[in-house]
């Protein structure tokens, strides 16, 4: 088995399934999945604390910036929707990998500079499981 190679962010795209709300990325961060651990030590354990893996995860936030585009209606009062982030196609392939999940906004800040393009920051809870397709 061969080490993964990363790749550089450009062409990563973003698709909101159901509201069709467009946006051209800057960058994104997430999601961020986590799970916690429970804590097994008891009374007979001595001198380190001991865990085990939680059974749910949560696959958290993602986060981006993206073009503002004023005449835009956000997704922020929207209900939860399928949200496909595709990456890079890697060397060598033929279809780049993605993931997808059901995802609703609970955060959108709009900005503006002079001079400079206009940008917002989008954040998206995921709702349950991250389906990753690996590139092929």
């Amino acid at each position: 088995m061969t080490a993964p190679i990363s790749d550089i962010g450009t062409g990563v795209t973003i698709v909101f399934g159901t509201s069709a709300f467009l946006a051209h990325l800057e960058s994104v961060d997430g999601p961020h999945m986590q799970r916690e651990s429970v804590k097994t030590s008891h009374m007979g354990t001595t001198t380190n604390h001991t865990f085990m893996p939680g059974d749910l995860v949560d696959n958290g936030e993602i986060q981006m910036t993206i073009h503002f585009d004023p005449s835009q209606t956000p997704p922020i009062a929207a209900v939860a929707e399928t949200v496909t982030i595709t990456w890079p196609l890697p060397a060598g392939k033929t279809t780049p990998a993605t993931w997808a999940a059901s995802c609703f906004a609970t955060a959108f800040n709009p900005g503006a500079r002079l001079e400079e393009l206009m940008t917002a920051t989008l954040t998206l809870k995921v709702s349950g499981a991250v389906t990753i397709v690996a590139a092929a």
